[in-house]
């Protein structure tokens, strides 16, 4: 029988791409791939792929994005990058704490997508 591996990609659709991948390069220090499809921007992410992308629905219909879906980030210092992210007046919507994983915290993106930071468990 056929089965998944595992994740293989991973896509927001945001509202304003220029503005998300603002975002996510100057406030995240995610870098670009070296190619992305028309209408997305893809990161270099490891071991999977992170994009965002051009909506291929009304955002605006829901009255919250991603709703139901966890997404965590593993990052190299989650402390560092909360105190830069709160520093830069982006919504925390969970302190940073210790997790399962390691420090933790999460935050706002600017649609709304609420996204879980977390650092290495020592």
């Amino acid at each position: 029988m056929a089965h998944l591996l595992g994740p293989d990609f991973v896509a927001l659709q945001v509202r304003d791409l220029a503005s998300s991948k603002q975002f996510y390069t100057e406030h995240l220090g995610l870098e670009l791939a070296p190619h992305s499809p028309p209408n997305a921007v893809v990161f270099r992410t490891e071991p999977v792929p992170f994009a965002i992308r051009e909506p291929a629905v009304d955002l605006d219909a829901s009255p919250r994005l991603g709703w139901g879906v966890a997404l965590w980030f593993l990052a190299d210092d989650a402390d560092t990058l909360h105190a830069s992210l709160q520093a830069a007046g982006v919504t925390i919507a969970q302190p940073l704490q210790n997790g399962p994983f390691g420090r933790q915290f999460a935050f706002m993106d600017p649609d709304g997508y609420t996204i879980t930071v977390h650092g290495r468990r020592s």
